[in-house]
């Protein structure tokens, strides 16, 4: 067996694979590139050459134009690719839309890198499928054992149940344009909420794609262009990005009732601090539970931890026997969590 340093190793450009002459969701462009899923710190614009699912290189395509990358290639969940010798699969990582973990084998040695995943239910994108390797690379974006995330669907009767008790004001959700905003939306659907929802402008290519790949959204309406004096928004769910609240757009609404789906909304002082009224803690990432079972399920010999909170997991892995250590790469952010 190859040891995995020589397979695959942290640098300032992000994970690469000396082998295969590729880099793991890249911080700058690079000749050759393999990413996990569309969020703007695992996926940026201007490589040589991007191997990704389709529905991930149609998100990039969407968020950064046509011409993100020289040349693309599609990678359907368990296909194998070699690339200079070195064996690639794609498999399902449960974040959103496309999103994929990353096996890379070679000489004997096993390697899957995560990207962002979350093991709860899911319709808006393939549910995370564990699979065995020698060395897991996992994020820990809540890495730590005071988060036990709740059910979404009781966050989201939450909400229901504030659209009861104030019919008169607008309720403005907070949400990440790719993969919160569609899973919130179809949460609610399936809360048996059927008026239509407004969005946000920049939302509505990424809801478009979604409901063409399948995803029941329901009817959508755009946030932009209805004129306030219609009363159209009053009692109304309406969903933007959290930049968009600090502008004149969250002006335009009745008595705006303050809402942010978020894994980070169970920590009060986050909440306090954007003024949020109602916190819904709706997260795309692995809480803590979810880290351990997914590291017990999957069997590594070793586990690399990539970006959020490293230290506490990479402790729970040393106590339960399995050899880890942190990366430390810089520049991959909580875009969606």
């Amino acid at each position: 067996m190859i040891k995995p340093d020589l397979l695959l190793h942290p640098t300032p450009g992000g994970l690469y694979c000396p082998l295969g002459d590729f880099y793991v969701d890249p911080v700058r462009p690079v000749d050759r590139a393999l990413i996990t899923h569309g969020h703007s710190d695992h996926a940026r614009s201007g490589h040589g050459h991007v191997l990704a699912t389709r529905q991930t290189l149609d998100i990039m395509a969407i968020r950064y134009g046509e011409d993100f990358c020289g040349t693309s290639q599609s990678a359907d969940f368990g296909d194998t690719t070699s690339i200079n010798g070195v064996t690639v699969r794609f498999h399902p990582a449960g974040h959103v839309l496309g999103s994929a973990q990353i096996e890379i084998e070679a000489q004997g040695t096993r390697i899957v890198v995560s990207g962002d995943y979350k093991r709860g239910a899911d319709p808006t994108c393939a549910s995370f499928e564990p699979v065995p390797c020698d060395v897991f690379i996992t994020e820990a974006t809540f890495g730590l054992p005071v988060f036990h995330h709740p059910d979404p669907r009781l966050e989201i009767q939450k909400l229901l149940t504030s659209l009861q008790q104030f019919p008169e004001r607008s309720h403005l959700i907070g949400a990440y344009a790719l993969g919160k905003a569609q899973r919130v939306i179809s949460l609610i659907r399936r809360g048996g909420y059927e008026k239509p929802i407004y969005i946000h402008g920049s939302m509505a290519r990424l809801c478009d794609y979604y409901t063409e790949q399948g995803v029941e959204l329901g009817e959508l309406r755009p946030a932009t262009t209805e004129d306030k004096k219609s009363g159209a928004f009053k009692g109304a769910v309406v969903i933007g990005p959290p930049s968009a609240f600090n502008d004149r757009w969250a002006r335009r609404f009745e008595d705006p009732l303050a809402i942010f789906a978020s894994g980070w909304m169970m920590v009060r002082q986050r909440a306090k601090q954007r003024g949020v009224e109602l916190p819904l803690v709706i997260s795309d990432h692995c809480d803590w539970p979810e880290l351990l079972d997914t590291i017990r399920e999957v069997g590594p010999q070793e586990v690399w931890v990539t970006h959020g909170r490293e230290e506490a997991l990479v402790r729970w892995c040393e106590l339960s026997s399995i050899k880890a250590r942190p990366l430390h790469l810089v520049g991959y952010e909580d875009e969606g969590d």
